[in-house]
């Protein structure tokens, strides 16, 4: 038996965009020397993932100290913030 397996493949596919949108991705990458848009899109949606891998890193990181404070430390925090926001109006 005998696989093929292709790790690099490309799957075309149908995305529906504005054409103000279609038009500056076209305009980039013709300054960029590309005949098309594909490299421009598939670098967006590299910078897309990373940014939103990080979101959700930062998410965790803030969900994951929940509940962390002691009842004494979280209570100077209120006032300590009540106090500021009187100071401040």
């Amino acid at each position: 038996m005998h696989a093929h397996a292709c790790y690099n493949a490309v799957m075309r596919t149908t995305v529906e965009i504005p054409d103000k949108q279609r038009a500056k991705l076209l305009e980039l990458a013709a300054r960029r020397g590309e005949k098309g848009f594909s490299g421009v899109v598939q670098e967006a949606l590299e910078l897309f993932f990373r940014q939103e891998e990080e979101r959700r890193r930062k998410i965790q990181g803030a969900l994951s100290v929940l509940g962390t404070l002691e009842k004494k430390s979280a209570k100077e925090i209120r006032q300590s913030i009540k106090a500021v926001r009187e100071r401040w109006r």
